[in-house]
């Protein structure tokens, strides 16, 4: 018989193709003289809120039961896997961080967390398979876990015996995460689907509106992550020089290094965007170099412990002062952001934050003589001519995944209203490229993206990350006294 083997390709027992077939005696040996323990652990002050989540949830599916998986371990290269992060609507709702683990909401929001418990002693997992804890680390118990997240518990073992009991018709499952649950439940969309979303895309959908507005220990995750990449920015301003070059990647590993000692690790890949490098939207590859005289763009964020991460935004002048030029395209993105952050209250619709950002672009755009025709035709949605220079939009929601509540429905989203407690990103910007041929040749290869976090309250808008300053005079000033402080290390 064929070894039955996981859905990432690899033994279900765990073992590995080089590992060594062990001598009897050793077997034996290992398998005595073990001390058991236990941890001392104590419920999260989070899981009153965790438990609302759910309860709202269940209560927008009377009489289904739901399933929310969590995503196991992804393959790096053959027998290594990159680090783990869990599903963050799976997170949202238990914040449990462990792979494989499953959620199962039953009417009435009865839940159990299915996950893979300790090593058991009575087995040779703990020191033979790539889940023991002698080769990654001790488990919690059911029992621990258990109270940890205010959550029942199962063994993991037990998942498919569960979902083999579950009625497709009044089952949705959060597909796309894990194979096996995705298997096992099968997909029902019933009789009138047809034109409409299926049951199982309709969870996803109301997971993501539950997820826009941020409760009080939510926004206190973000306000943490958004202090850690204010200190990461002025960790990489303090390793910048202003005289000669240095390495695109240096930069990012220096935040990195703040990411990972502060949070979880970074939010999503850092784009470092030296000289022209800052015209191209998404450049990650980071394999450049600063020049002085040039601008450096760094759009960077820390994700924090329990996921939520920040997303900012900073131009730096290499040298320590930005050229005439330089500041217009800046002070001109600085004004659009402004007006931008300026329409962050509830009831403004989330277009219109764009909106009020783009006129102060396309004007900018006017006065440097770029634009073909007048600011109101260029601001007409049948031309937006003016958008060959700045191209995405000005915000998306931010939370526990830097684009946030993705799975929204437009009308709730792009094309609804700001709700009090909503989080979004404001982040204008203009990119002339080093081949454009209709701008003047001193523009091209300047990129300029100021970005921050924004909290939408009933007093008007609190800029998460106002840490980090945003005029250029105060950009000016902050890189030298970065820069007089000398390097550091986190601690």
């Amino acid at each position: 018989m064929a070894e039955e083997r996981t859905q990432q390709g690899k033994p279900a027992d765990g073992t590995e193709s080089h590992d060594p077939d062990f001598p009897e005696a050793f077997l034996s040996f290992m398998r005595q003289g073990w001390r058991d323990t236990e941890l001392s652990v104590t419920p999260r002050p989070e899981v009153p809120n965790h438990a609302k989540r759910r309860a709202a949830l269940a209560e927008a599916f009377p009489g289904e039961t739901l399933v929310i998986p969590t995503g196991n371990e992804k393959v790096r290269a053959n027998d290594t896997d990159h680090r783990f992060r869990p599903g963050s609507d799976f997170a949202y709702l238990t914040g449990d961080l462990e792979p494989d683990s499953v959620l199962v909401l039953r009417p009435g929001g009865e839940a159990t967390l299915f996950m893979r418990p300790r090593s058991s002693r009575a087995t040779d997992e703990f020191f033979r398979s790539r889940h023991g804890e002698l080769w990654v680390g001790r488990r919690p118990t059911l029992r621990e876990k258990s109270t940890e997240l205010g959550l029942p518990t199962a063994d993991l073992s037990e998942l498919d015996a569960a979902l083999a009991e579950l009625a497709p018709g009044r089952t949705r499952v959060l597909r796309g995460f894990d194979a096996r649950v995705d298997a096992a439940v099968r997909r029902y969309d019933g009789p009138r689907a047809e034109g409409q979303p299926g049951r199982d895309r309709e969870l996803a959908i109301a997971i993501s509106e539950l997820k826009l507005v941020k409760d009080e220990w939510e926004i206190a995750q973000l306000q943490e992550a958004c202090d850690a990449t204010v200190r990461g920015f002025e960790d990489v301003a303090r390793a910048l020089p202003a005289d000669r070059a240095v390495s695109e990647r240096l930069l990012e590993g220096v935040f990195a290094l703040r990411a990972r000692h502060d949070g979880n690790d970074v939010g999503y890949g850092s784009i470092v965007g030296a000289g022209e490098h800052a015209t191209i939207l998404h450049w990650v590859h980071n394999h450049g170099a600063t020049r002085p005289g040039d601008l450096l763009l760094m759009d960077m964020g820390v994700e924090n412990r329990n996921l939520y991460t920040a997303d900012v935004t900073r131009v730096l002048p290499v040298d320590g002062r930005f050229t005439p030029l330089q500041r217009q395209v800046y002070d001109a993105v600085y004004a659009a952001q402004q007006a931008g952050i300026d329409m962050c209250k509830p009831g403004v619709g989330f277009r219109d934050v764009h909106l009020a950002s783009m006129r102060v672009l396309a004007e900018a755009l006017k006065d440097l003589g770029l634009l073909p025709v007048s600011v109101d035709e260029a601001m007409d949605p049948a031309s937006t001519v003016y958008r060959r220079w700045t191209l995405h939009g000005t915000s998306h929601m931010l939370g526990i995944d830097v684009h946030d509540c993705a799975n929204a429905r437009k009308e709730t989203y792009r094309d609804g209203p700001l709700g009090e407690g909503y989080v979004l990103t404001v982040e204008p910007g203009l990119y002339f490229q080093p081949e454009d041929e209709l701008v003047p040749e001193e523009l091209r290869g300047i990129g300029v993206r100021i970005e921050d976090d924004i909290l939408v309250t009933a007093d008007g808008p609190v800029n998460l990350s106002a840490g980090l300053p945003r005029r250029s005079d105060e950009v000016e000033t902050w890189l030298a006294e970065q820069r007089e402080a000398g390097p550091r290390l986190p601690g």
